[in-house]
């Protein structure tokens, strides 16, 4: 194989190695982060704490519940146990929605809120109430996504490794293609983060009512915080390595020796003691 030849596949695998990245790291945020209910509810909890947050959660069980008990879910908002509610409801709403995109099914996901209500410190006692956390039209939408993500979540990171590894191994110049390497990945990384910093911009467009726009803006912060601190790992990476390839090729290489500048005459030879 030529060297020209190994220069092209070279290429060719490392421009395809840095292009799975972005998506490999969004597939595994979402196999791995979203889908994991400990790590979601970790993820959400401080966002208790957030004014708009709590309103937004009121507007919503006040629309699901009857008057006599729209008072008890404002009220429940506003008691410093919500934490403990909020996190109770997280982790009921993110199991129910699992337990239907895996075991199949073609209803309402609901949840009990008076289970959750009865977990204040004030023992706020609320009625069977079902609150609908996702219709049956998007059951299926979802549950065809997350079987892509399961697969893309180990995959696609595994295959980006493997062509950039392949890539670095065929290449004529190693330490030429090792930079292309990093600097791909560090491009990678800056990609996805405008990407997040876009889906946030759209997802805050899309919102039919302009009043919860500031607590869902928080939690797609919260959710996507990993995702945001992975791409600039990406790009520090990235950069450090082509930096690192950079200084040692141009100062690592040990400086040809100055010849002499002209013949060296013999040294006078010392008469032998025969000769003498």
């Amino acid at each position: 194989m030529t060297s020209r030849v190994r220069s092209a596949l070279s290429a060719a695998l490392i421009a395809l190695a840095c292009l799975l990245v972005p998506f490999g790291a969004v597939a595994a945020w979402a196999a791995y982060g979203l889908a994991d209910t400990g790590r979601y509810v970790t993820t959400m909890a401080p966002l208790a704490a957030d004014p708009a947050v709590r309103d937004s959660v009121a507007d919503a069980v006040e629309g699901e519940v009857g008057e006599p008990v729209r008072p008890l879910v404002r009220s429940l908002t506003r008691t410093p146990a919500f934490g403990t509610a909020w996190d109770a409801g997280n982790r009921a709403v993110h199991q129910a929605v699992l337990r239907a995109v895996r075991d199949g099914g073609h209803h309402e996901v609901t949840v009990d809120i008076a289970p959750i209500a009865a977990r204040v410190e004030h023992r706020v006692t609320l009625p069977h109430t079902e609150v609908a956390v996702l219709p049956a039209s998007q059951l299926d939408r979802l549950r065809k996504g997350y079987e892509v993500l399961e697969v893309a979540g180990f995959w696609l990171p595994v295959t980006a490794a493997v062509l950039a590894v392949a890539g670095i191994a065929v290449a004529a110049c190693r330490r030429r293609a090792l930079t292309a390497t990093a600097l791909g990945t560090a491009l990678g990384g800056a990609l996805l983060s405008i990407a997040v910093a876009v889906g946030r911009r759209l997802t805050l467009t899309d919102l039919p009512d302009p009043v919860h726009r500031p607590a869902v803006g928080a939690v797609y912060d919260a959710l996507t915080a990993t995702l945001r601190t992975v791409s600039w790992l990406l790009v520090a990476v990235g950069l450090a390595v082509a930096l690192t390839c950079w200084l040692t090729g141009r100062y690592g290489r040990p400086r040809a020796r100055r010849g002499p500048a002209g013949p060296v005459p013999d040294p006078a030879q010392q008469p032998t003691r025969a000769q003498a």
